[in-house]
């Protein structure tokens, strides 16, 4: 049986090694932030004739505006095309504008203009803030939880996957400069939830362990049995859920494409980090606290 624990070293420097990667993409790149963090223009009109959400966009990705928010003028879900047609896209100046308004005439007939204006961002700094509060919070929670059914080192473990797997994500939003709006934070809380879940699974599994372990099997060895224990659940329940994200991915259309990205992203690292660091972690955590009482034992005893 392949020994997780004794290769901890392996997963933790290819872990670092991504992160840093990531870390210097942020600070050289940056983020490619939505219209909704960032402000954009607001297009309003009517057409002579009805309209698909599909042939809108379709002329808005010529001019690399795929990504822009398209709604219809009708609370019909049946209905797919529509005369009154609203588009959200980001800052345009008045060139581009007079250029994508244009290609609508000359692809998709005469319209009315109803309202051309400049808005500003719907998730402004204070709202992102109180994002990050409630992140920060969730964890804090967790550790409270965690340290009062197991104990604070499996809460510490845990909860150091977790911001591994927030990291990954923004990471990898940064390394390929995919626009971040916000359903991303919501596709980040739901990506910590699943992670601790399945990190949970595992040191519940480690616990029940514990109370039966030989003095005779060393403490990484046990930890190796847990997790092998649990490795097809934690196999099962991955893929399951990657089934249904990859789907979304493929089929969901333009507009949940990179929440769809950011959830598959997510899960497959709180796969990695619920497998192969937070187990690893929290016997390294054990083994160092061991040794300190038995240090302290000896000091005292001299």
């Amino acid at each position: 049986m392949f020994s997780i624990v004794k290769n901890y070293k392996m997963f933790f420097a290819v872990t670092v090694v991504f992160i840093m990667v990531g870390i210097g993409s942020m600070f050289m790149q940056s983020f490619n932030l939505g219209i909704d963090f960032t402000g954009g223009s607001i297009i309003d009109l009517k057409f002579g004739s009805p309209v698909s959400v599909s042939q809108v966009r379709d002329v808005l990705k010529e001019h690399d505006l795929g990504n822009s928010v398209i709604q219809l003028g009708t609370s019909d879900s049946n209905i797919t095309t529509s005369e009154s047609v609203l588009i959200r896209t980001g800052i345009l100046d008045d060139d581009a504008r007079r250029a994508v308004m244009s290609d609508l005439t000359s692809k998709l007939g005469d319209y009315q203009i109803l309202r051309v204006e400049q808005v500003g961002a719907t998730v402004g700094s204070e709202l992102v803030q109180q994002a990050a509060l409630a992140v920060v919070l969730s964890w804090v929670l967790m550790i409270i939880y965690i340290t009062y059914r197991f104990e604070f080192k499996f809460a510490i473990s845990a909860i150091i996957g977790l911001v591994i797997d927030v990291t990954v994500v923004l990471c990898y939003f940064s390394l390929f400069h995919l626009e971040m709006d916000s359903s991303f934070v919501a596709a980040l809380l739901t990506v910590v939830g699943y992670s601790v879940n399945g990190t949970i699974v595992i040191f519940d599994r480690i616990r029940e362990n514990l109370k039966t372990h030989r003095r005779s099997e060393d403490l990484g060895e046990m930890v190796d049995r847990s997790i092998w224990q649990c490795m097809t659940r934690s196999v099962y329940t991955m893929l399951s859920t990657l089934f249904a994200v990859v789907a979304i991915f493929l089929f969901g259309g333009d507009t949940i494409h990179n929440f769809a990205f950011a959830m598959l992203v997510g899960f497959a690292s709180g796969f990695y980090t619920s497998t192969f660091l937070a187990g690893p972690l929290w016997a390294i955590l054990k083994n160092n606290g061991e040794a300190s009482k038995q240090v302290v034992s000896k000091t005292k005893v001299v």
